[in-house]
């Protein structure tokens, strides 16, 4: 559940009004303000900076086509960063599997490998593994494939990571928790993991 948005900032929803009447100097002043903080946010949330720069410009876009429908009561960031969760998730159902994720998702699953052979078999393995794990990301419930992206694929502190999502520390960990506990399970059944969690490595999806 998210946390209320804090109550407006005077000066900001003076720009606010002003974007809406037509002030194309007050939305560049909103833009400048927090183009910053949202990319940071996005960044962290698709895990690739080029993309979240892409993200953040159609958030933004988004965000001036529906001024009309901003509730000058709440926070105008939070009402940005809502709408940028939401394209961030409809990117993670649409995006191809890129080298990035890939190298990434090697990363992180090379505690997997039984060697640390790099010869071709072996990278191929790990590569293999990679996009196996990406597969099973994918299938999980947006929740918490978001709290596993930010504390195990960013490595981000938990107060942070639960301000990104809006959720209490506790929720964020347990979300995480069954994030991981479901990725596990789903290796294991795809024969890439153990029960005791010793690498498999010829399971195939």
């Amino acid at each position: 559940m998210h946390r209320p948005s804090a109550p407006a900032d005077p000066r900001e929803a003076g720009l606010v009004d002003r974007a809406r009447g037509g002030d194309v100097e007050a939305w560049s002043r909103l833009y400048q303000d927090h183009f910053a903080g949202i990319l940071r946010h996005v960044t962290y949330l698709s895990g690739d900076v080029h993309v979240a720069e892409d993200l953040v410009q159609e958030t933004f876009a988004h965000a001036f086509v529906g001024l009309a429908r901003f509730e000058a009561r709440t926070s105008f960031v939070g009402w940005l960063r809502s709408i940028a969760v939401n394209l961030v998730r409809r990117h993670w159902r649409s995006r191809s599997r890129s080298d990035r994720a890939m190298t990434r998702l090697e990363a992180m699953t090379g505690d997997l490998a039984p060697t640390a052979s790099a010869d071709p078999e072996g990278a191929h393995l790990r590569r293999r593994r990679a996009e196996v794990l990406l597969a099973v990301l994918e299938t999980l419930p947006e929740g918490l494939r978001e709290a596993f992206v930010l504390c195990d694929m960013q490595d981000m502190p938990t107060a942070e990571a639960a301000a990104v999502l809006g959720l209490t520390p506790v929720n964020l960990r347990v979300r995480a928790t069954r994030a991981r506990a479901k990725i596990r399970g789903e290796l294991v059944r795809l024969g890439w993991l153990t029960e005791d969690g010793e690498a498999g490595g010829h399971g195939e999806p």
